[in-house]
């Protein structure tokens, strides 16, 4: 009787311990399932924010800066000042070729000076003087050869003389003409035209003055001076940075088999670390293939396909407090 209760006694505890046994390996596999499960992987990003350049068409010198780095200006505000001695001194020469052409002008508008009148006209009156001497003369010598006094040549030198005189008073008449006249329309267009080309140049000159003053071309925040004051910068050179706070979006970089739920106008939701758990709305509005030879990888060392990277970019739906350039950003899943 007692040794059948201690084998019964033993089953139970082999069965218990058989029990025990399967339970312990059930949970080491369920474990086993779920610890050696794939996670999804998480899409890491940052913020950017639109970024403008501010730079001039003059070369020169930072002669001060009138905003630092971090401080919030408008748009419209001047940033830095350029020290541009080029400038100035092309305008001084501007200013010198302005006065020349506008004399010139004025001398074409004006036309001869008395005194130049006066001496064409003694010199049209002389010449008046002077033709009729040798057409007195013409006449006396013909005259004469008609009655047979004088040879033919002597005739003919006194009659070329007459016709010489007659020239010079043509000649001496239309020099007063002229000088009573002015100057030619010609010759007044010209003086014209140089007074409105050497405008023309001071104009450009004072556009490029103004150049020497940089201003904000959006409102938003200084986030960087390139080079120190004194210094030389060229034409087209950044100057300083102004990033607008109000244009910001989140920039990431996806591969190709974790975009089956992320398509244009999609909304996802982000986290951003630094500033807490919650999470904020975001429209994808951007999605294009990277360069190849930076994001490729192979599925397979023999075959299969290439897995790309795209470009992909997602604006929020609105604003987030604190948000700066540069924070890193989680996608939920």
């Amino acid at each position: 009787m007692e040794q059948n209760k201690h084998k019964m006694n033993a089953r139970k505890d082999l069965l218990l311990g058989l029990g025990v046994l399967f339970a312990v390996i059930v949970i080491v596999a369920l474990i086993g399932v779920f610890a050696l499960k794939p996670e999804k992987p998480e899409i890491y990003g940052e913020a950017e924010a639109a970024e403008y350049r501010i730079s001039g068409k003059v070369p020169g010198r930072v002669e001060m800066y009138l905003a630092e780095e971090g401080d919030q200006v408008k748009k419209g505000d001047t940033l830095v000042v350029i020290n541009s001695p080029e400038v100035e001194a092309k305008m001084t020469q501007a200013v010198a070729a302005r006065n020349a052409a506008e004399a010139q002008n004025q001398k074409a508008i004006r036309g001869a000076r008395e005194e130049q009148i006066q001496g064409a006209y003694e010199l049209y009156q002389k010449a008046l003087a002077g033709e009729e001497v040798y057409r007195k003369s013409f006449e006396r010598v013909d005259r004469l050869y008609q009655k047979g006094v004088v040879t033919a040549q002597k005739r003919d030198e006194v009659e070329a003389q007459y016709k010489v005189a007659q020239a010079n008073v043509k000649a001496a008449k239309s020099q007063y003409d002229m000088a009573l006249k002015g100057a030619q329309e010609e010759d007044k267009a010209a003086a014209r035209a140089l007074v409105a080309r050497v405008d023309g140049v001071i104009d450009e000159i004072n556009i490029a003055k103004s150049e020497r003053y940089l201003t904000s071309p959006v409102d938003g925040e200084v986030s960087e001076c390139f080079p120190r004051p004194g210094e030389l910068v060229g034409q087209g050179m950044p100057v300083m940075s102004v990033v607008d706070m109000n244009d910001v979006w989140f920039h990431f970089a996806i591969r190709e088999d974790m975009l089956r739920d992320i398509t244009m106008g999609s909304e996802l939701q982000v986290r951003v670390p630094a500033l807490g758990d919650e999470t904020y709305p975001v429209k994808v509005t951007f999605i294009k293939v990277m360069a190849s030879y930076a994001t490729w990888r192979s599925t397979q060392t023999n075959g299969g396909y290439d897995i790309k990277t795209f470009d992909v970019k997602a604006r929020p739906l609105s604003d987030i407090p604190n948000l700066r350039p540069g924070m890193t950003a989680v996608v939920v899943r």
